[in-house]
């Protein structure tokens, strides 16, 4: 099977299929250059998609991403990033193992198809003008027949002719001879021509055609292999990265099953348990005895104004709503005593592992800096010396201040993890108080922990609960009789009681005891008629009245 053979008058159609598998072959080389920018694109949208569902840093939500379930999703984000990247390599690959490879090569087949046909139309105008030459020696040879014969005729009749004279009869005989003489030549001439032009006829039907056209099916043929094997690889760079996509997915699969629910139900626990204890049982108000009631401490009811007694913190102390005024609105406490025991417990840890971190940074400066120093010292030529000794102080300084501070929020850690672990009914009572606060009446705001120096947050809405109770009573508690003391205290260190409802006291001051501690870290006490409020319990030491613990 063989073009030179088989389309051997086909040079036109030849020319025009050639020229269609060339636009083929470019038309393939256009889709694939689309598909590497659809890849691209996915590419670009998978990263963006990935980047837009990452937790932004230093928020709120990067902290809300330590439950598994979110851990996952963030594997899950990184995950689809790589498999975005995957997409690029596939871009890459078929722009520069095809897209590129075919680009050069259809120029190499234009100019090897533009040499084939040149050397067909050259063959072509060969024998064109061979045939040419052909029929211009044949007329030739025709005419000169003609011509002859004319002569021979002319030269008969004169010759029959008795009035010609005999001069006229032998020009006419060799006018014949010359005629023929020509066509005679002509006859060789036409007769050597067309041996040539048979000779040249079966040279480009049996030799020149089928070596041109051989080259032109061999030329269509690689054609036709390259765009296979351009196929092939189009398949192949795709199936390069299905090990790496498959890793991937294998990842998130693997992400998925880390994913822990009791670990998250455990975390929920730890970011929002307060470490009060439920409220205790509300003791039997016996209404039928003539007597003073008040209010069980525990009773639910105190966060919707019943509870009176509660408001009361002082004989003298009117419309002082101390610890329930939201002092200090907007600020949070350096001490977090805002925030219930566990969360203080686990911000005050927080603070203090970021404080010991910083301490070492400083440290390890200060160590590096010291061995400047002594290089220094070896090698004077190096440097001075003494130009480090600023440095070396200053970086001192800032790591005993950092160790001052670490001390001060280890001092409030201990305290507060001192308090956590439940103390018999005094902690059920104060957290009965807490939960009490915790009522639709309130806004579910919870009764916080507080420091030595008194300060406290709330929720407005809890704050504008207490104000109106208060303006209600008001008139009630001024009237009322001091509580009596129930016991003696000795202060341990001096407190300062800056905040309403506190009092001050000196180191080794002995003072009366009007009201226990309920749990809440905080002892009511009286120095004299007109001077009572609350000391930390921490600071003082309680000697309770037998009669009056057991009343």
């Amino acid at each position: 099977m063989s073009w030179g053979t088989e389309l051997w008058d086909q040079f036109d159609n030849l020319e025009k299929h050639t020229q269609w598998g060339i636009d083929i072959l470019e038309k393939y080389i256009k889709f694939v250059k689309e598909r590497t920018e659809i890849e691209l694109s996915y590419a670009k949208q998978l990263r963006n998609l990935s980047k837009k569902y990452q937790p932004k840093k230093n928020s709120k939500e990067e902290e809300e991403y330590k439950y598994t379930s979110c851990k996952a999703f963030i594997s899950t984000l990184n995950e689809m990033n790589d498999y975005a990247g995957q997409h690029e390599v596939i871009s890459e690959n078929m722009a520069s193992q095809i897209i590129v490879d075919l680009a050069r090569y259809v120029q190499e087949l234009k100019q090897e198809r533009k040499s084939n046909f040149h050397d067909g139309r050259k063959a072509q105008q060969h024998i064109e003008t061979c045939w040419k030459q052909l029929e211009s020696s044949k007329r030739r040879f025709e005419r000169d027949c003609k011509e002859a014969d004319r002569a021979q005729q002319y030269f008969e009749k004169m010759d029959a002719d008795i009035n010609v004279t005999k001069a006229d009869v032998e020009k006419a005989r060799q006018q014949a001879q010359i005629r023929h003489q020509m066509a005679e030549d002509s006859k060789a001439d036409y007769s050597s021509i067309l041996q040539k032009f048979n000779h040249e006829q079966h040279e480009y039907y049996h030799t020149h055609i089928p070596n041109i056209f051989q080259k032109i099916q061999e030329m269509e043929e690689r054609r036709i292999v390259r765009i296979g094997d351009s196929m092939k690889t189009y398949a192949e760079v795709d199936r390069q990265v299905i090990p790496i996509i498959g890793k991937c997915l294998d990842g998130i699969v693997k992400a998925a099953e880390s994913i822990d629910q009791k670990n998250d139900s455990q975390l929920v626990i730890e970011a929002y348990k307060s470490g009060f204890e439920p409220p205790g049982d509300i003791e039997f108000e016996d209404y039928t005895q003539p007597m003073k009631r008040t209010v069980s401490d525990n009773s639910l009811s105190n966060s919707r104004g019943e509870g009176k007694p509660d408001l009361k913190f002082g004989g003298k102390s009117k419309g002082k709503l101390w610890p329930f005024i939201k002092k200090n609105k907007g600020a949070t406490p350096e001490d977090f005593s805002n925030l219930p025991p566990e969360q203080r417990r686990k911000k005050l840890q927080q603070k203090v592992d970021e404080l010991n971190k910083e301490i070492q940074k400083e440290m390890d400066q200060r160590d590096a800096i010291t061995k400047m120093k002594d290089v220094y010292l070896k090698n004077p030529q190096m440097g001075d010396p003494a130009s480090l000794d600023h440095k070396l102080a200053e970086v001192s300084q800032n790591i005993e201040k950092l160790r001052l501070e670490t001390q001060k929020f280890e001092a409030w850690l201990a305290e507060v993890e001192g308090r956590l672990p439940a103390r018999s009914e005094q902690m059920r009572r104060q957290s009965g108080l807490y939960d009490s606060q915790n009522t639709p009446t309130v806004n579910n705001c919870a009764q916080d922990r507080e420091s030595p120096d008194g300060s406290y947050t709330e929720e407005q809405s809890q704050e504008s609960e207490v104000k109106v109770l208060a303006t209600d009573f008001d008139d009630e508690f001024d009237d009322e009789e001091p509580l009596p003391a129930i016991g003696t205290c000795k202060a341990l260190y001096t407190f300062e009681g800056q905040n309403e409802g506190t009092i001050s006291v000196v180191e080794g001051e002995t003072l009366y005891v009007i009201e226990e501690d309920k749990g809440d870290g905080w002892t009511r006490i009286r120095r004299n008629e007109d001077e009572e409020g609350y000391v930390p319990t921490s600071y003082v030491e309680v000697y309770l009245d037998k009669n009056a613990k057991d009343s």
